[in-house]
């Protein structure tokens, strides 16, 4: 054997890097934005000139640090500041010598007003257009290759229609030339039809290396040593993390071709040291259980009586199979490896949603790009020279072009609508919207998993909450979306809860959480009924308890309904405060507000506001016994009016708004 090295190269790319891997993308960006800017701010005072090297990334970190950006001591500061601030480069918003860009700062700005307010075709937020221009102008360079992430992914979409978690997984990333992505969108459309697997996609798509059919010609030219299956594995980062694949081999060519079906076990054990991802995908791949105690008892009855192994003849017909299967495992780790990172970036877009396994366009992104995806398709490989610059999206690409007339008519005839104007698109896109988030709530959000989140709060246990809802929003804003499916739930699902919410959403209709804030959280309006008159409800959210809540809710929440109350003049507005635990001089504070005066910025004074409180274990007790606004309306109004002092004013109501009292 001649050959001393043969080198790994990539085969696919991957959004952002493994270094800034990351929830809460969107507002980790924002924090990052503003803490740079202070940071700059802070060291110019100091210093002549800006410079970025290991002292600064190590008074960086500290920085980061004070303002609780991470916590723990890294063993090198400088290394994690720069891996902290790695992801805002790979997005062109800061320059490695970790400047804001041009791009930046517009972020920085949309961030620091919080005015985050559609303002484009799309009906995506501010924030999300320019991520979405900032991904059409991002490019991977794999190898010698450049390939622009976003562009291959809406040609595949516009082809395709969606794509499956395991195709935007595996197959798409796969895409690194023209060539290479017809061929992928070729691949799967196959795929769909059963006549070809994703293992046997990715390995031609291998063996188009010169790296792999080198290491392949190596491996049945030669005997098998622990060396050589160390030479033939490439590994990333160093051979000797591929020793454990020499003793597997060996039991795979002692079970399957010497037919020692007594060697079974050992079989197991040897796959069961190959480690996380490939080690989980051989076991899975030879054995029918994940059993240990089977495989030991059963033998070879638990191996897979399909696989290819079972019908080698000699070894060197072994040899290719192992080989393949070697090299597929180990692509399909690093491609499920990047799975998060590129759902992630992509995420940040708003433009497509990823819900039940799939990926798709959101309705106006999927008609813009089916119109002009053939005209920008040829940029798809070619690098973006402006990705630290605010362009328009004809400078970006120039079939990048928005044609209203097309679009619209596009999706009149196929929905069988009218649209002809951006308004008109804008009020479809929301009652589509509102739509698809009732449907979100009778899958996602039943009541009894309402209640488990209440509990959730309740104990913090936000694992467990993230689980339930997302993990790209803070616990907060996830109490925040999930009381106002509750109150949307208790109100009869009158009125369109997406605007009453003053939360921004992903795509799929799940919160996420920004930098800045500063409204009431939920803004509940109703019509005049039977029940109540017309009027607004301002709900206040907190999870803060003890002395932090009378600090940071008792002043706000009165400010927030008082400058309401002032502002649009109708008495009958009041305010909702919910918390998982009441401090008492807060619930006290707040009925006090009945007899106090209220005064605005122009001395327009009001008297006397009406604000309710209750806990999450009312709140349960609410929800799971069907009690409506309409009796609520009533409970609230009465108490409001009532001379009883605390605490049986509030116990009372309490309890009557929970239908457990009878006067």
């Amino acid at each position: 054997m001649l050959i001393k090295n043969i080198p790994y190269q990539s085969f696919c790319w991957v959004i952002g890097t493994t270094s800034f891997r990351t929830a809460k993308l969107n507002l980790k960006i924002e924090q990052q934005l503003l803490l740079l800017s202070d940071f700059h701010q802070q060291y110019l005072g100091k210093h002549k000139e800006w410079v970025w090297n290991s002292n600064t990334q190590e008074d960086y970190y500290d920085f980061m640090k004070t303002f609780k950006f991470l916590s723990g001591d890294a063993a090198r500061k400088d290394k994690d500041a720069r891996e902290k601030t790695s992801g805002l480069v790979e997005l062109g918003l800061i320059n490695p010598d970790r400047t804001i860009t041009e791009v930046g700062y517009e972020l920085l700005n949309i961030t620091k007003t919080g005015d985050f307010e559609e303002n484009n075709y799309f009906n995506i937020n501010k924030d999300s257009y320019v991520y979405f221009k900032q991904l059409l102008k991002t490019t991977i360079k794999v190898n010698e290759k450049s390939v622009r992430p976003y562009y291959v992914l809406a040609k595949a979409l516009v082809e395709l229609e969606n794509l499956t978690y395991d195709e935007f997984t595996y197959l798409l990333p796969l895409a690194v030339s023209l060539e290479s992505a017809n061929t992928v969108i070729s691949k799967i459309k196959e795929l769909r039809k059963g006549t070809l697997s994703i293992e046997d996609i990715i390995f031609e798509d291998l063996m188009l290396m010169d790296n792999y059919q080198l290491a392949q010609k190596t491996l049945l030219e030669n005997q098998v040593t622990e060396d050589l299956i160390c030479l033939i594995g490439m590994n990333r980062k160093s051979r000797n993390y591929d020793k454990p694949y020499f003793n597997l081999y060996n039991k795979i060519v002692e079970v399957f071709l010497n037919k020692k079906h007594n060697k079974t076990y050992e079989l197991y054990l040897a796959a069961k040291k190959i480690n996380q991802k490939p080690g989980t995908l051989w076991r899975n791949f030879l054995f029918k259980t994940s059993s240990e105690s089977s495989i030991k008892k059963n033998g070879i009855k638990m191996v897979d009586e399909n696989l290819p192994f079972h019908t080698c003849k000699s070894e060197y017909k072994l040899k290719q199979v192992f080989f393949k299967y070697l090299h597929v495992f180990k692509a399909m780790a690093t491609l499920s490896d990047y799975f998060d990172l590129n759902r992630r970036y992509f995420n940040l877009t708003d433009t497509l949603i990823f819900e039940d396994q799939t990926v798709r366009f959101d309705m106006i992104p999927k008609y813009f790009f089916e119109m002009c995806i053939d005209n920008i398709y040829t940029d798809s490989f070619i690098e973006s020279t402006n990705l630290t610059r605010t362009v328009s999206l004809e400078e970006i690409s120039k079939g990048l072009i928005f044609a209203e007339e097309k679009i619209y008519a596009r999706i009149s005839k196929d929905l069988g609508i009218i649209i002809q104007t951006a308004e008109q698109a804008t009020n479809f896109i929301k009652n589509e919207r509102y739509r698809r988030f009732n449907q979100l709530i009778d899958k996602k959000f039943s009541n009894p998993v309402l209640l488990e989140l209440l509990t959730c709060f309740e104990l913090r246990n936000d694992s467990r909450t993230e689980e339930l809802v997302t993990d790209e929003a803070d616990i907060p804003t996830i109490f925040e979306y999930v009381l106002a499916i509750v109150w949307y739930k208790v109100s009869e699902r009158r009125g369109n809860i997406l605007d009453y919410m003053k939360l921004s959403l992903e795509a799929n209709l799940l919160p996420k959480t920004h930098a800045a804030g500063g409204y009431a959280d939920i803004i509940y309006e109703y019509e005049a009924c039977q029940e109540y008159p017309k009027h607004t409800l301002l709900i206040e959210a907190t999870l803060a308890d003890g002395i932090n809540q009378r600090r940071m809710e008792m002043e706000p929440v009165s400010r927030h309904l008082g400058d309401y109350r002032i502002r649009y003049n109708n008495p009958f507005d009041y305010s909702l405060f919910i918390s998982t635990f009441l401090h008492k001089n807060v619930v006290a504070d707040f009925r006090g507000r009945k007899h106090m005066q209220y005064y605005g910025t122009n001395d327009e004074c009001i008297d006397g506001m009406k604000i309710i409180s209750l806990d999450t274990k009312a709140l349960k007790e609410i929800l799971n016994n069907g009690i409506s606004y309409r009796h609520l309306y009533g409970v609230f109004d009465k108490y409001y009016k009532s001379d009883l002092r605390l605490p049986e004013w509030h116990d009372n109501l309490i309890k009557e708004a929970m239908g457990n009292y009878s006067t």
